[in-house]
């Protein structure tokens, strides 16, 4: 099979992948007087995410399967000082292209990728050119909306 049928046929099919997101909470000064332990605040966190991702559409991409049973973790942050636990959330999806891949996956949560089909992938000029772009926007946006966060404080 030639790079050009290859092309062809990975313009027709969608890409399916595995994507993992762990989502942080870090204890509160407010532990004695109800407030809530790391573990339960990541789980919380994970469970919006989740329910996020199955009630909201986005662009291109296509939700199969959300794996929410992998176990909570903590991990002492020494910049912070302070214990944070991490709730696990792993994806199936599929993307229409692999430009969509690259505005799901650009956050700070996201941890891991798979790519589960096709077996392989032929990227021609223009499908690199799209994915820097895309990359490049995505950079923007978060900075612009980081931005806002710190002015705003």
């Amino acid at each position: 099979m030639t790079n050009i049928e290859l092309d062809r046929k990975n313009k027709e099919s969608n890409i399916k992948l595995r994507v993992r997101f762990d989502y942080k909470a870090e204890r509160t000064g407010r532990l004695l007087f109800g407030g809530k332990s790391p573990d339960r605040l990541a789980e919380e966190i994970r469970e919006q995410k989740a329910a996020l991702l199955r009630n909201v559409p986005i662009k291109g991409i296509n939700i199969e399967d959300i794996d929410m049973g992998i176990e909570i973790y903590k991990v002492y942050d020494e910049e912070t000082g302070r214990e944070a636990a991490y709730a696990p959330l792993e994806l199936i999806i599929s993307a229409d292209t692999i430009e969509d891949v690259v505005r799901f996956v650009m956050c700070q949560e996201f941890r891991k990728v798979e790519i589960l089909e096709p077996k392989q992938l032929v990227l021609n000029k223009k499908d690199i050119e799209r994915i820097l772009y895309k990359m490049n926007e995505e950079l923007h946006h978060f900075s612009e909306v980081l931005e806002k966060k710190i002015n705003s404080r």
